[in-house]
């Protein structure tokens, strides 16, 4: 949990960092790799996990790999940001990883694209796996770009509710929220004003609120970001407009715009022990997997729920979906070791005791259907709704683009004028927002 905050925190400035990217690589492509795979070798990984009870996670990972194959020893390299992954993948060199992990899947498709790493097609047939019916929809989904599958799910995130369960009984509020319509009802009765500010919050919607970004909330509305023609879809699919109206309506419905961010800039850090929901002031949090070890680690006073978040109420069957993203991994198009690399690739990735026991050590979510279901996993009882969550068929993610998450940032800065009353006009900005995501898209092909 703890490597999941930095995460977080890193992905929409890693997304800037790929323009490295913008020469293309060169290197095999996948289908053309012609090393040995069963002679001696030794590969280079790259990753950026750097927690201690993830180094060692990684460790354990690795030394498995290695106990399975002996001919073939891996160099582990942890806590490197994408900046030095991105630029070794370029240069190359027998000191640059063969093997790559990157906590930012929004940067998938600039990997595929600038061919910085190889497409994995060729060797998931080649080893009789089809990705399909292997990895949960959405993670299968946030790997590949334009039919280039140029990486692979490597444990993941899902985003649900956190409650307070005191919180609840005092408001009389039996159940968490399944739609939206009754999250909103929620968060007024559990919202305690005073003076200016709050003794307790329902529920902070501000998008500076922590993980209450707009691809957060939008996750929950199944949009569809891109028409089939590659323009952006967002003034078009009504499900934009009903997430911005919703949130917009949370805004004012709890406070206003000014008084809610003064509030929030008396809370203590995300990442702290004093995060609001932690301390009581905030009664519902969205977040993701890692925040139930973290609360619990800062022994509240009170009783954490975990559930789903909510659903539009024009959707209430599909309560229980979330939205889903996490780490992924890759082979580097410059390796000269590109079938060796399958294998540990491979391993890491598809292999379910390999999948269940690094998922174990880092606490995410499993990114096989397989390691999902897994009696080996150990987790406390709440953790099983990410589980849940994950599996959805329903579950959604970020698509790919080729400019990596740029369009998801251009997405997020409307969403901060419109809350704040900047725009007004939520279809005009819509409309100029998709414009210039179709700009930046034209600009970066």
């Amino acid at each position: 949990m703890p490597g999941m905050p930095r995460k977080a925190a890193l992905a929409l400035a890693a997304s800037a960092s790929l323009a490295l990217l913008a020469t293309a690589c060169t290197g095999q492509s996948g289908s053309e790799a012609s090393d040995d795979a069963s002679k001696d070798t030794t590969l280079n990984f790259w990753h950026a996990w750097s927690a201690p009870n993830e180094v060692a996670g990684v460790k354990s990972l690795v030394a498995g790999f290695e106990k399975t194959h002996p001919n073939i020893h891996v160099n582990v390299v942890g806590n490197m940001t994408d900046d030095k992954i991105n630029q070794a993948l370029r240069t190359g060199g027998t000191k640059a990883p063969d093997v790559i992990s990157s906590f930012t899947t929004n940067n998938v498709g600039k990997f595929c694209s600038s061919g910085a790493l190889v497409d994995l097609n060729p060797f998931f047939k080649k080893a009789n796996i089809d990705p399909e019916q292997t990895f949960p929809k959405a993670m299968n989904e946030y790997t590949q770009f334009d039919g280039n599958r140029c990486s692979v799910p490597l444990l993941g995130d899902a985003y649900g509710l956190y409650y307070n369960k005191t919180a609840f009984q005092k408001a009389g509020i039996k159940t968490p929220p399944k739609t939206w319509s009754e999250f909103a009802t929620d968060a007024k009765k559990l919202t305690i004003s005073d003076g200016a500010g709050y003794k307790q919050l329902g529920f902070m919607p501000n998008y500076h609120g922590w993980e209450t970004t707009t691809e957060h909330y939008l996750g929950q509305f199944s949009p569809t970001y891109f028409d089939s023609s590659g323009k952006s879809n967002i003034a078009k699919d009504p499900a934009f407009q009903a997430a911005f109206t919703l949130q917009k309506k949370l805004v004012g419905d709890l406070g206003g715009f000014k008084r809610l961010e003064n509030f929030r800039s008396t809370l203590g850090d995300e990442w702290g022990p004093k995060h609001p929901f932690q301390t009581g002031q905030v009664a519902m949090q969205l977040d993701g997997e890692w925040r139930l070890g973290m609360a619990m680690e800062a022994k509240p006073g009170f009783e954490i729920g975990v559930a789903p978040l909510p659903v539009p109420d024009d959707q209430a069957d599909q309560y229980g979906k979330g939205y889903i993203t996490g780490t992924i991994a890759g082979i580097a198009a410059t390796s000269k070791k590109q079938n060796a690399a399958w294998e540990f690739v491979k391993y890491m990735t598809t292999d379910t005791d390999a999948v269940v026991n690094f998922s174990n050590a880092i606490h995410n979510v499993p990114s096989t259907l397989a390691a999902l279901k897994s009696p080996k996993l150990k987790y406390d009882p709440r953790f099983k709704t990410f589980l849940d969550i994950a599996a959805n068929p329903n579950s959604t993610t970020s698509p790919a683009s080729v400019n990596g998450g740029v369009y998801l940032t251009t997405i997020q800065n409307f969403g901060y004028d419109y809350e704040s009353g900047k725009v007004k006009d939520l279809k005009a900005g819509l409309a100029s927002t998709a414009k210039q995501i179709d700009t930046d898209i034209a600009q970066a092909k």
